[in-house]
């Protein structure tokens, strides 16, 4: 079975290098090289390859950015993110958009080969030991977010929510049936909680948290 796949890479000399390679092995065929994110997302419209492989720093969108709009559009293919510099950050937020391998610029070529059939095949692939620092940072932050959340009661989570959709402490008071001195006081608990000074900060850190 011959897998399809796109190319996207900033650099005509890396482009054309992992093109002659992949197309080397008997399995992969190249339908699509680009040389940004934006001809790469018009690529998966119109090739439909079953992986791309995408630089992660590239000029008008970047490789995950690319993943994000794949991801809206309900595009099938399956995606490589290949950089020189991956960070944990990188890599947690390719996993949240459902990015199938990421592998760093100086792997040895037959890793990016074996990345690719895996992911073709559904599976996972994170170079390395960036699964394992990426699984630390996540259950970092999941930790970090549990206990910033059960330090609010029900109701100031009910109230963090509606202040963070643009209600005035007016309307907070008239949704949950309480005095608009209720509220104020309710929300300067919520700051002396959280560490917060100001109701943009509280909308961002609700955002932030999923909240």
């Amino acid at each position: 079975m011959t897998i399809r796949v796109a190319l996207a890479d900033d650099h005509a000399i890396v482009l054309e290098g992992l093109r002659s390679l992949l197309e080397a092995e008997p399995d992969l065929e190249v339908v699509a090289c680009c040389a940004d994110g934006a001809a790469a997302l018009r690529a998966l419209r119109e090739h439909r390859p079953d992986v791309l492989v995408i630089d992660l720093r590239m000029p008008r969108l970047d490789g995950v950015e690319v993943a994000r709009q794949a991801a809206r559009e309900g595009l099938e293919t399956r995606l490589v993110i290949l950089s020189g510099n991956v960070v944990e950050e990188d890599v947690l937020e390719a996993v949240r958009l459902g990015v199938g391998g990421v592998v760093r610029k100086e792997t040895a070529f037959g890793e990016l080969a074996r990345c690719v059939r895996a992911v073709h095949a559904g599976e996972r692939y994170l170079e390395g030991g960036l699964a394992t620092r990426a699984l630390e940072r996540l259950l970092a932050r999941g930790a970090a977010r549990q206990g910033a959340a059960g330090a609010l009661s029900e109701r100031e989570l009910e109230l963090v929510r509606l202040a963070s959709r643009g209600l005035r402490n007016k309307e907070i008071a008239a949704r949950l049936g309480i005095t608009e001195g209720t509220v104020k006081v309710h929300l300067h608990r919520v700051y002396d909680k959280l560490g917060l000074g100001s109701r943009v900060e509280l909308a961002n850190r609700a955002l932030a948290e999923g909240w």
